[in-house]
């Protein structure tokens, strides 16, 4: 599993015109899935994303989490985060989990995520053209791998 996330004074997703989510001061945070991914990278994955200290304290330092300041969580599905560009012009998918398969693995996530002890969690829609907006805070953007290549 992949990440890219982005510190947010605000974040939204919108679907053919409709607003389908949307947070204020928090994390959003786009997620690509690989066949692989199992409960436990799920865990770690979201342990990681709500626990990372990137938000500022008193004294100006990122030194809180999103549980730490209660902020909102944005999870939005993106498969092209297993985009491989190494070879021609034309990115290849071939290493992302298949649909089926990572619809449910989306599912389960965003599941797994509001189960947790966070203020607000909302999502984007698989498969769908989504229009995601943000003002990034900082910016603060960082990238996440389950399998630690980076």
């Amino acid at each position: 599993m992949r990440a890219v996330l982005q510190r947010v004074t605000q974040a939204s997703v919108t679907v053919d015109g409709e607003v389908i989510g949307e947070i204020g001061k928090g994390i959003m945070v786009l997620f690509g899935m690989l066949g692989t991914d199992t409960e436990k990278t799920m865990e770690y994955m979201l342990n990681k994303v709500v626990n990372l200290r990137i938000f500022e304290d008193e004294e100006g330092k990122m030194n809180r989490s999103l549980q730490d300041v209660g902020g909102e969580l944005l999870i939005v599905p993106n498969f092209t985060l297993y985009g491989d560009t190494r070879h021609g012009r034309r990115p290849g998918y071939s290493s992302g989990a298949a649909p089926d398969v990572a619809s449910g693995l989306f599912t389960r996530l965003c599941e797994k995520a509001k189960e947790m002890p966070i203020q607000k969690v909302a999502t984007g829609r698989f498969q769908a053209d989504m229009k995601v907006a943000l003002i990034n805070d900082g910016p603060v953007t960082l990238l996440i791998d389950s399998e630690k290549l980076f």
